[in-house]
């Protein structure tokens, strides 16, 4: 049984949380995770009128936690919180939040049509009217969709995955299915070139994260328990490891879980790897495969989720070691989209007012791309610096030797 967190006797009100909270720089309205946090828990307990809606406002970067002395997970809090106590009043900017967070369904449905899709909602009258009414800001460009899924594409190619000796099993999300099915065909490419195989969950659902941040809580939690029972079947079949090419997915799947949507993992969760990790540590053992030069300058840009675990020195480490790249590495904070969050009309200024410094180094860095492990901090950085921004296994797949 999952006990209630009371991590909060573990604040020391030193207000660093506050100090590193990216939101709390960026609004003046919002009180800082400390006060929503730890002081605001032991009010809570008391009674849920001392719930505050302007917990809403607080994006789950996990900056907080990161900088947090005494390890109280301040953002979990503010997430359980708004599980418990938020008011969920009908309004027409919940189509919106439904739309953003439901990404299984609208992948589904748009996949088919996307060359259709993709170009309506990047007509300006559209935006216009998104923006007038169910609330995403007329200056966002929703992320384009696939014409076909990367679970489409693996099916033609299953039955090369079945010959190499070693295997892992591959939570793809739903960024790569329905977006970006190139980030999953690179990341079987990378596998391929160090002899090890690549199998999908039979089931595998949305990692829930934007359904936490929308407050669509039970929906996450259904999800969270299916794709906790699929990594526990094939862990107790294949002994295989999960690897997921997304951080925030990483993350979620592994951390999330139990500590927000109070979903029992222990028996998987040490077996879920972020991408980068799993990579440098096969290379480490022997398994490097051949690279050629790659005579490109890359700006390297740490999401706020993988800083949470320490994740980011495998990417680093890996970069590193792709033969002629120039790699600078960014000391940035957060994008300021933290998911579905900038999206939002009433988040943009504080969106945008959060990722300026990021943008701003970006832009005189004068490299050829730039590489991030999260999704939405490309869809980010790619509309606000218009450079191309790709993820650390898409490199590593150009460097293959041929």
């Amino acid at each position: 049984m999952l006990k209630q967190d009371t991590s909060f006797d573990q604040c020391i009100k030193c207000t660093v949380c506050t100090v590193y909270c990216p939101v709390a720089k960026a609004n003046p309205n919002y009180p800082g995770p400390k006060q929503c946090g730890p002081d605001g828990e032991r009010l809570r307990i008391k009674s849920a009128e001392f719930y505050d809606d302007m917990l809403k406002l607080c994006t789950n970067c996990k900056r907080c936690e990161t900088a947090c002395p005494s390890g109280v997970k301040i953002g979990d809090m503010i997430a359980v919180a708004r599980s418990k106590h938020a008011k969920h009043a009908l309004h027409i900017k919940t189509i919106r939040d439904f739309v953003l967070s439901h990404t299984d369904l609208m992948g589904t449905v748009a996949t088919p049509f996307a060359p259709i899709i993709n170009a309506i909602t990047g007509l300006k009258p559209v935006k216009k009217i998104m923006h007038k009414t169910i609330g995403v800001h007329d200056h966002k460009t929703l992320p384009k969709y696939s014409h076909g899924t990367f679970r489409q594409w693996y099916k033609k190619h299953c039955a090369d995955q079945t010959h190499y000796p070693q295997q892992v099993h591959y939570f793809h999300g739903c960024y790569v299915n329905y977006n970006n099915p190139l980030l999953g065909q690179d990341f079987v490419k990378v596998m391929n070139a160090m002899n090890i195989g690549v199998q999908l969950l039979d089931k595998e659902k949305c990692c829930g994260v934007p359904l936490i941040a929308n407050g669509f809580f039970d929906k996450a939690k259904k999800n969270a328990l299916l794709n906790t029972q699929s990594f526990e079947a094939v862990i107790e079949k294949y002994n295989s490891t999960i690897v997921s090419t997304s951080s925030t997915c990483a993350f979620t799947l592994r951390e999330e879980y139990p500590h927000v949507l109070k979903i029992d993992n222990a028996k998987v969760a040490d077996r879920i790897e972020y991408v980068t990790r799993f990579l440098l540590k096969a290379f480490m053992n022997g398994k490097t495969p051949k690279l050629k030069p790659v005579n490109k300058k890359v700006v390297y840009h740490t999401p706020c989720h993988l800083e949470r675990t320490g994740g980011s020195l495998y990417t680093i480490e890996l970069l590193k070691m792709i033969p002629g790249l120039e790699l600078e590495v960014l000391d940035s904070q957060c994008c300021g989209l933290a998911g579905t969050y900038g999206f939002k009309t009433e988040n943009y200024d504080t969106s945008m007012k959060i990722g300026e410094d990021l943008f701003q180094k970006i832009r005189s860095a004068n490299a050829d791309y730039a590489i991030t492990d999260c999704e939405t901090c490309k869809w980010q950085i790619e509309e606000n610096t218009d450079l191309t921004t790709i993820h650390p296994v898409s490199l590593l797949a150009m460097a293959l030797a041929d």
